[in-house]
């Protein structure tokens, strides 16, 4: 019932669309390159793997359901595996880190839809950061399946809003499209299309749209925009009937994340300071997210021993349940001076955040140390000063 009802919403919306006589979707598309080996997969050889990985706008409901039910009906004798890999607050980062545990579980991905402009903006990613996760993100999907057909979703917020009324194209959005450029990666500016089908009349924020979490009607926008797409890419359909394998270009950043690994901590022998929790809940009444509660966590709570993680490759980083009590750590890395992160978050009164802290990249892609202790400070906000670790993340060697 729910699938036809988005479809139903997808369908208003086209009239809607088509009363108006307004915008065309196909403005704010930019088509590189081709979908082709997807196409050919799904119409050649019956059987595709669709992956969506981004943040709650792609975890909930709405859009995403509508474009599976688009490919089920374009090719209905194709045996699809649909992959939701959307997961509430996540950016590239997280999304680089976590793409083989949550992408590639089932296998290489025929299609790939990835959207993070959202997160990456509202997250406070660094420029640097967001680069290397994005083309970290797509090397690893080609080093997987060199035919793998990928594109990029910019969703909107009312920050890209005000910034492209102001003629202003957000930052997030540039470094998204350099790395899409790079690798010949086809997108679809949502955040444009919204602000200026509402600047043109056609529907408002507030009541219809609602916010950057869309309503039904908003999902119908997003989803009449990216089967729009599908269809002007696939219209024609292809004379050549072979799969393309492209050859991928060298990195723009050396240090991408292009080989993501995450790693459940495992304490082998009682440390000072430190509890290996193996059903771990949280102490205080606040919001959780899936994944990280009643699950396996290392907490550290008072300043004590250090724990230490070895790993091979050149970036390293901690995912934290990030809540009330967040405190701050110290680490050094093969015995460097010791810096300090603190793991409160804007969110944490309120939530238990899953939140991704690099604490190192660039490093040579050798063998590594990575030590952690508890600091006797914490955040001011805090009521307590905890480290709960529900994973150490690195950038592989090859």
């Amino acid at each position: 019932m729910k699938n036809k009802i988005l479809v139903l919403l997808i369908i208003v919306f086209s009239t809607h669309i088509s009363n108006a006589q307004k915008l065309d979707s196909n403005n704010f598309h930019t088509h590189r390159g081709s979908l082709k080996n997807s196409f050919l997969k799904f119409e050649k050889d019956k059987k595709g793997r669709v992956a969506f990985l981004g943040g709650s706008i792609t975890y909930n409901t709405g859009w995403r359901d509508s474009v599976c039910n688009y490919l089920q009906q374009k090719f209905p004798e194709t045996e699809f595996d649909f992959i939701a890999a959307g997961i509430p607050s996540m950016g590239s980062t997280p999304g680089a880190f976590r793409f083989e545990r949550d992408v590639l579980k089932n296998g290489k991905v025929d299609l790939l839809f990835e959207e993070a402009a959202v997160n990456d903006d509202t997250n406070r990613r660094k420029p640097e950061e967001i680069t290397r996760a994005m083309e970290g993100i797509v090397r690893h999907a080609k080093n997987e399946n060199p035919a793998c057909d990928i594109i990029f979703m910019y969703f909107v917020d009312s920050g890209k809003m005000e910034e492209y009324r102001n003629k202003i194209v957000p930052e997030v959005i540039k470094l998204h499209k350099a790395v899409a450029v790079h690798y010949n990666i086809s997108t679809i500016n949502l955040a444009k299309e919204v602000t200026d089908r509402i600047d043109a009349g056609e529907f408002d924020w507030e009541n219809d749209f609602v916010n950057l979490h869309p309503s039904p009607f908003g999902q119908g926008v997003y989803s009449y925009s990216i089967i729009a797409f599908l269809e002007t890419a696939w219209k024609s359909g292809f004379v050549d009937d072979k799969i393309a394998f492209v050859e991928i270009p060298k990195p723009i950043d050396n240090a991408a994340y292009d080989n993501g690994t995450l790693v459940e901590p495992n304490l082998r022998k009682k440390i000072k300071g430190w509890e290996m929790v193996e059903n771990w809940k949280p102490k205080y009444d606040v919001g959780t997210r899936a994944n990280y509660t009643d699950v396996p966590m290392l907490v550290g709570e008072y300043p004590g021993k250090v724990i230490k993680f070895h790993f091979e490759g050149n970036a390293v980083g901690i995912a934290v349940a990030a809540g009330p009590d967040a405190g701050i750590i110290e680490y050094s890395i093969d015995n460097s001076d010791w810096k300090t992160q603190d793991l409160f978050s804007k969110w944490s009164k309120k939530l238990y955040l899953p939140w991704y802290y690099t604490l190192a990249t660039g490093l040579k892609n050798k063998k590594h140390t990575l030590q952690i202790r508890m600091a006797e400070d914490r955040n001011q906000e805090s009521v307590g000063n905890k480290c709960v670790l529900r994973y150490f993340y690195y950038n592989a060697k090859d």
